[in-house]
């Protein structure tokens, strides 16, 4: 006598031929799985999001899949992001701000304090002394925030806030004169190549090899009835272009070939188009970071020329200029010398930071396919 195992309720019966009946085969249940079997890949299991036994994370696909669901993926809210995430840069950024905000309000604030930059206040110094100013540190008082500058009394406080509004904008319009002629002249070489690329090429290399520093003194020194503001600013903005014509070359080099630019060209689009809609918005990461780079060198660059002469001139402040004029009294009245290089120190260094931060984040900007 022949016995037949009892079936499994959770086995669907064979047929006739031995084979389950599909029939009466039931599907099976979504959350069992047979030992050793594999989930396929992309489905989810029914329990939730975690993996299966022995299976290994795949990181660029879960790093994909949070930047993808992650608020704000776009650069400049990443960039966002990692500046609030870095407390150095948001005490960069916090400084800075401070700066433009003394320099675009330096008229109300010198109000604010009660004295003009080129307001003389001969109590405030001893004629016995050389000039010298009254009190401590250089003669900070309520009514000199500062100090005093020696010999004439001026407020130290509102000469150095007129002369942040000097500083940064020759700094300022001198980056804008940068930018502007370095990226139409890095777009053109880069993506037109041929005759253009070697003529503006050759033209980078001819400014990079001029003394710049020498001819910025020679023609300053020069030039006696001229606005001394927008001369500098000219001068220093002719001499520091072949710099960011250069990076921006490199990145459309890397850019012109790509999927997106073909497609735009097969697609009847015309060079202005192509350069303004697909080469610029791609170069705009480098050139956002370099630009807050070229600011600090400019902030110098203004007040190394003040400081050797022919640079701003009085009355007129300047970062620069009230250094040259303190090394005189450096022993007598330190403090004199200590504010506007801060000042100056404090710039610098606010804006180098902020800009190397940027230069972290957006540079990658290019690297798009």
């Amino acid at each position: 006598m022949t016995t037949t195992a009892p079936v499994p309720d959770d086995r669907a019966p064979l047929g006739d031929d031995g084979a389950p009946d599909p029939d009466t085969a039931r599907p099976p249940d979504s959350g069992a799985q047979a030992p050793g079997s594999a989930q396929a890949p992309g489905v989810a299991r029914a329990s939730g999001s975690v993996p299966a036994p022995g299976s290994v994370p795949d990181p660029e696909a879960a790093a994909s899949r949070s930047a993808a669901a992650g608020p704000g993926s776009s650069p400049w809210q990443l960039a966002r992001r990692e500046l609030r995430r870095r407390p150095a840069v948001r005490v960069s950024l916090g400084v800075v701000l401070l700066f433009v905000l003394m320099a675009v309000t330096a008229p109300w604030l010198g109000a604010l304090g009660g004295w003009s930059p080129n307001e003389f206040d001969k109590t405030a110094i001893d004629p016995y002394l050389g000039g010298q100013p009254l009190g401590a540190l250089g003669g900070i008082s309520p009514e000199h925030w500062l100090g005093v500058e020696p010999v004439t009394g001026r407020d130290l406080f509102a000469r150095v806030i007129n002369g942040a509004q000097v500083s940064l904008l020759i700094a300022f319009a001198a980056t804008a004169i940068v930018v502007v002629a370095g990226t139409a002249a890095g777009i053109a070489a880069g993506y037109f190549g041929g005759r253009t690329d070697t003529i503006l090429s050759r033209l980078m290399d001819l400014t990079m090899s001029f003394p710049s520093l020498i001819f910025m003194i020679a023609m300053l020194s020069v030039a006696k009835d001229v606005n001394r503001i927008v001369l500098m600013t000219t001068v220093i903005g002719v001499f520091g272009w072949p710099g960011v014509a250069r990076v921006v070359r490199g990145q459309t080099l890397s850019l012109k070939h790509r999927e997106y630019v073909d497609a735009a060209r097969v697609g009847g689009s015309g060079p202005w188009r192509i350069l303004t809609r697909d080469i610029l918005p791609g170069v705009s990461g480098p050139v956002i970071a370099y630009t807050t780079l070229l600011i600090p060198g400019m902030i110098s660059t203004e007040a190394a020329l003040s400081y050797l002469g022919v640079g701003v001139r009085p009355p007129t402040p300047s970062w620069g200029q009230m250094i040259a004029e303190s090394v005189a009294y450096y022993e007598t009245d330190p403090m004199y010398f200590v504010i506007p290089s801060v000042f100056l120190f404090l710039a610098v260094l606010a804006f180098t930071l902020l800009g190397d931060a940027l230069r972290d984040i957006l540079d990658t900007r290019g690297g798009r396919s």
